[in-house]
């Protein structure tokens, strides 16, 4: 074999040696790092604490803590849900997380027809009269029979009373917002939620 046919195929190998390296050495580096390191990547984007497998709600027919008519059990199962889980007489606490639950829907502008907003009454004398000022539209519902006892048994209790809720269309408890951290997380989460579901 003459010298530049030897040439012709050493300079052969080492393009294909290079492009083998470009391939393989970072996938070498990642399975390294996330293997042979204490380092892994973000479990999630979200800012909620994702609920993992989701729980599904049984449908409820509870009645409205202001009128006491009945509410459809269809009501986690049309569109998401923003849910507070209290007392009815809604204390600070109470009141900031409506008032977040509110703010939120309203930010959401064009999309906010999509979500309802549900405040779960554990209990107590209910504060009709700051609730219908305050909260047009927010469905108040009194959990404290046995079918609401029953519904309010599938959402952590650990927190509760500092804590929103995501519900999806389909009824299933999804994700669980800290009410401490800043609200523009849940709105963040929301717009994605919102943008990437076909239901609701």
């Amino acid at each position: 074999m003459s010298t530049s046919a030897n040439e012709l195929r050493r300079r052969n190998l080492r393009t294909l040696a290079l492009l083998a390296a470009l391939f393989f050495v970072p996938l070498a580096i990642a399975f390294w790092m996330y293997y042979g390191t204490a380092w892994r990547p973000a479990a999630h984007v979200n800012h909620g604490e994702l609920i993992t497998p989701p729980v599904a709600l049984p449908a409820a027919a509870l009645p409205s803590a202001i009128s006491g008519a009945p509410v459809s059990p269809q009501l986690f199962r049309r569109k998401w849900s923003l849910v507070y889980v209290g007392d009815g007489s809604c204390n600070v606490a109470c009141h900031h997380a409506l008032y977040v639950m509110r703010q939120v829907r309203l930010a959401l502008n064009n999309q906010m027809t999509r979500v309802e907003r549900v405040f779960l009454v554990t209990g107590g004398g209910c504060d009709r009269e700051f609730l219908l000022r305050e909260h047009a539209g927010l469905e108040v519902l009194d959990a404290t029979g046995d079918e609401g006892r029953k519904l309010l048994a599938r959402f952590p209790q650990q927190g509760r009373d500092a804590s929103l809720f995501v519900v999806d269309p389909l009824g299933n408890l999804m994700m669980r917002y800290d009410l401490h951290r800043d609200p523009k997380g849940l709105l963040e989460d929301l717009k994605k939620l919102l943008s990437l579901s076909q239901v609701g």
